[in-house]
């Protein structure tokens, strides 16, 4: 593991959404580094589409919607 010299205001918008995710600073911080490198390297998919793809690979089974009656 390695340090890395982020900005203050970086890092304070990073402590104020990981109260938001249930997540630790660093937590916060690795998902912000994941999802910023997949959308990098699949620019064509949405942030729900990259989401959705690593639940899969997870084994996370995503039950599709059920649209309510009227």
């Amino acid at each position: 593991m390695g340090i890395v010299n982020i900005d203050d205001d970086l890092h304070d918008q990073i402590r104020k959404a990981s109260t938001v995710g249930c997540r630790s600073i660093n937590s916060q911080a690795a998902f912000w580094v994941k999802m910023g490198m997949l959308s990098e390297m699949h620019p064509t998919l949405t942030f729900n589409e990259i989401v959705a793809r690593e639940m899969r690979a997870a084994g996370v089974e995503i039950p599709p919607l059920r649209v309510a009656a009227a």
